[in-house]
Order: structure tokens, then C-alpha cells, then sequence
């Protein structure tokens, strides 16, 4: 069996070299093509050299075809990948800083909120530039599984401007369905749940252990654990008040909602220091950098350790390769992906990206009709897709007003920020982001124009409630022992 799968973005080593290792546990891909393609050359050469060595390692005659020529990785594929993080960790840095300014403390910044609207805006016309890519050379039918974030906003825009179908696929189901396991003190394998919402907004709507329906039993059980109750404030109060548990970590869902990040003398409160993904100010901004640094300056020694191997026991929970087995093995995988609605969720608009059930074999991937998600449940996710909505609109047609109402609508930027606010501070991302917004031309020149003019609202130099510093590499050598 033989067919080519290309990765973009392939210098992120957290899913290039995990998704690979995925594929080639199965044993009818031992023979499948392999295309990288990224723009930093030094970090495609060196995610190359690792996961080549691990092919070689399995005794597999596959040979990575690396390039930073994507339409030549796209040529022929039949399935794409995408793990790209437009502007890097230059632009990520000013969708927090900028943002703190204003009081906006964010833990992720991206998925919604100032930094994750921003990131879309970045992201958005890339994606439709590798949907280009691969409607002109890639495989017809070709299908692309999408990894980046904002993972609802970039899917949206693919499938509604690009003519490529795309699938948008995340992590955070498979971790909740861990920690509800964990809580209740039963084997997760018998753990029977359905999730639906969208992307970082999806919800338990069922949890059963043998036919049994345990949703009612979640929130004392997480009350009572040891870690969670202290590590998971935030979903466990929106367990308590809308009766579900959300499937993303305490710092993401403390910023996709107006209620727990607002005021900084309370941000403490909800969150917790032991892990950046808890709430931390700028947390995963400083994860990226200590691993960027760490990266770089440890390659040599992550050649010298064992390599992977492949295995079908050392596969990973994440949706990709499980999809591609059941289309062409025909083996059945159930998981939870992210697709237009067209229905699924019946009180969601039809033209959102939800994340829900989904069976995979080899006729195709179906998604069954869910029906109503519980009202607040439901109004929790239409905020969220209304910024959605605004923000698409506003990156692919370059429209800096659809952009700031984006900004108005954000629960938590429109808790924090008056309207003055919001527009200066729309005028301060999209020029220090000017190298990354193309589409953006004029209101970028009419924005340097007001700033220079002024005169300008105050802002403050606020590190945030729970700002940690970036550690060095020796700093985090000496943590590991």
C-alpha cells in the first residue's frame, strides 16, 4: 500500500515526529511516501535528521523527501497535515504583550480572545494558500487534517473559501476522557463518552460506565480529587453552574469567557502555577520559547538518544493516523473531529465548525446528528463562534472594522475593554504584525497614521497576574536533575 502523505509546518517537532511515528506503526504504511516541507530551513533539516534516523532505526526503506519548496511536498499527496504557527514565536509574543497593556491577561492567546483573533488573521490567508496549493498538485480528492490553531477559525476558512476538505483535529477530548476516568476511578476504556461543541468549547454531554449515566456524579468527584480540584478551578465551576465538564485545560477556558480573568486581583483565584496550562500569564507563549531554546541547543544530544520505535502500542491518542488507517484499511475509528455543522448541532449555526463524534472506514468519515446541545452549554459556544465568524470575514477579506467588532464581541476583551480601547489597541497588533498581514495594507498605513497623530489612551506596563519567567537552558537542565 502506497500513497504520500506531506507534512507543512514540519519544523514543529512535537507533531511532525509524533504524527510519523503514528503512520508507520501501522503495518500497511511501511511503504507510504513522505514529504516535509517548512520555511526555516535549519529547523526542517533538523526534524529531518531525527525522523529519518528513526525510519531507519524500524528497518523501513522510506526516504523522506524534505523541501522548502511546498508545492513540490504537496505534489501527488493525498493527505496533508498542517502544524504551522504563522509569525512564530515573534508574533506570538505581541499577541500577549500588546493585549496586557490593555489588561487583557491571557494564559494561550490562541484560540479566541485578542491573541487567537490575531493569530487567525495571520494564519488564515496561509491556509488558503496551501489550499491553492494542493486543489492545483496534490492528489484530487486530497483531504487536509488540520493541527494549527485557531483550530475552528482556520478549518472555517478552509473549507468555506478554500475547496479543500478539510478536518480539523485536536487533543483536548482524549485528555478530559482521562481525567473524568480518573475521577469516577474507573479503567478510561470503560468509560463511554460523547462530546459535542466546538473546538476548546466542547462538553461531556454523556459519560457512562456500563449503560450507566454518570454525568451527574462529575462534579463532586472532581470537587473532591486531590490534583483537579485544585489545578481545574475554572472547569469545575463551569461543571457546577452549566452542569457539563469542558474539554480544554483551566487556562484555555479561563479566557475563551468573560467571568474569571477580568479583574487581576481575582485571576489567582482560578488558576494554578505548578503547570503553564493552569493559568499562568503568557504560559504557553513561555513553554514555546524554553522548548524553541531547548531545541536548538540540545539537538546533538537528542540524535545520540534511542529513536522511536514503531509500534502499534507506542501510537499516541491524537485522530491523524487513525483516520488515514480507516479510510484505506476500512478498520472502523471512532473520534471526536472538528467539521462544518451543516446540522450536526441543531441550536449551533450550520456554517460553524463544531467538534463532535465522527466514524471513519472505508466509504469515508460520517458524522452523526447530534441534535441540541443543553441551552447554556449552547450560548457559551455561540459567543464564541460569533467572534469566529467576524474574525474569518475579517482575514480573508482584509477588513480592519469586521477585525475590531471580532475584538468588541470577545467575552473576555469586551470585559476588560471599553471601545476606544479596543480600537487602539487593534491599531497597535496590526502594525507591530505588518510583516504577517498582507491583506491588511491600508488600514495598517491608517493605524501607524492615528498612532503617530495621538493623542493616545494611557496603558499600562502590567506583566500580568501571573507572569513567570522564561528559564535558560541550564535553568532547566538543573530542573530535570
Amino acid at each position: 500500500m502506497s500513497f504520500k502523505v506531506a507534512f507543512i509546518g514540519a519544523g514543529s517537532i512535537e507533531f511532525t515526529r509524533r504524527l510519523l511515528r503514528d503512520l508507520l506503526s501501522v503495518p500497511e504504511f511501511r511503504s507510504i511516501q513522505v514529504a516535509f516541507t517548512d520555511i526555516n530551513p535549519d529547523n526542517l533539516d533538523m526534524v529531518t535528521k531525527l525522523c529519518q534516523r528513526d525510519i531507519d532505526a524500524n528497518g523501513l526503506d522510506i526516504a523522506i523527501q524534505a523541501t522548502l519548496d511546498r508545492r513540490e511536498a504537496l505534489k501527488d499527496a493525498r493527505y496533508v497535515f498542517v502544524t504551522v504557527r504563522v509569525g512564530g514565536l515573534e508574533a506570538f509574543r505581541t499577541d500577549i504583550e500588546i493585549p496586557l497593556k490593555y489588561g487583557i491577561d491571557q494564559c494561550v492567546g490562541d484560540t479566541i480572545c485578542a491573541g487567537g483573533i490575531m493569530y487567525g488573521q495571520r494564519g488564515i490567508p496561509q491556509i488558503l494558500e496551501f489550499c491553492k496549493d494542493i486543489r492545483e498538485v496534490a492528489e484530487p480528492g486530497c483531504i487536509m487534517f488540520n493541527y494549527a490553531n485557531p483550530m475552528a477559525m482556520l478549518t472555517w476558512a478552509a473549507n468555506a473559501y478554500g475547496g479543500v476538505r478539510t478536518i480539523g483535529l485536536c487533543h483536548g477530548v482524549q485528555h478530559g476522557h482521562r481525567q473524568i476516568a480518573d475521577v469516577l476511578g474507573l479503567p478510561q476504556e470503560e468509560v463511554d463518552i460523547v462530546c459535542a461543541g466546538i473546538n476548546h468549547q466542547t462538553w461531556f454531554i454523556q459519560v457512562k460506565h456500563k449503560g450507566e449515566d454518570l454525568t451527574g456524579k462529575l462534579l463532586e468527584a472532581f470537587e473532591r480529587h486531590p490534583v483537579y480540584s485544585k489545578t481545574e478551578k475554572v472547569r469545575i465551576d463551569m461543571l457546577r453552574r452549566f452542569g457539563y465538564y469542558s474539554t480544554e485545560s483551566n487556562g484555555h477556558l479561563s479566557e475563551y469567557v468573560p467571568w474569571y480573568r477580568k479583574r487581576p486581583e481575582e485571576i489567582r483565584d482560578w488558576i494554578d502555577l505548578s503547570y503553564w496550562v493552569h493559568g499562568e500569564t503568557g504560559g504557553y507563549l513561555r513553554f514555546c520559547t524554553e522548548n524553541r531554546n531547548w531545541f536548538e541547543t540540545e539537538f546533538d544530544r537528542w540524535m545520540n538518544e534511542p529513536p522511536l520505535r514503531y509500534r502499534p502500542e507506542e501510537r499516541s491518542e491524537e485522530h491523524g493516523s487513525y483516520i488515514i488507517e480507516a479510510l484505506e484499511t476500512g478498520r472502523i475509528y471512532r473520534g471526536h473531529f472538528n467539521v462544518v455543522n451543516h446540522g450536526t448541532i441543531t441550536n449551533l449555526p450550520p456554517d460553524a465548525v463544531v467538534e463532535v463524534p465522527g466514524y471513519v472506514d472505508r466509504n469515508g468519515i460520517h458524522i452523526p446528528r447530534i441534535g441540541d446541545l443543553p441551552l447554556g452549554c449552547a450560548a457559551v459556544c455561540n459567543a464564541s463562534i460569533s467572534v469566529q465568524r467576524l474574525a474569518v470575514e475579517a482575514a480573508v477579506r482584509g477588513d480592519d472594522m469586521l477585525l475590531r467588532q471580532a475584538m468588541m464581541m470577545d467575552p473576555l476583551v469586551g470585559a476588560v475593554c471599553n471601545p476606544p480601547e479596543i480600537w487602539q489597541m487593534v491599531d497597535e497588533l496590526l502594525v507591530a504584525q505588518e510583516q504577517w498581514l498582507p491583506q491588511y495594507g491600508p488600514a495598517i498605513a491608517a493605524a501607524k497614521e492615528r498612532l503617530a497623530k495621538g493623542p493616545l489612551l494611557p496603558t499600562r506596563d502590567y506583566k500580568g497576574a501571573a507572569r513567570l519567567e522564561v528559564r535558560s537552558v541550564e535553568e532547566m537542565k538543573e530542573s530535570l536533575g
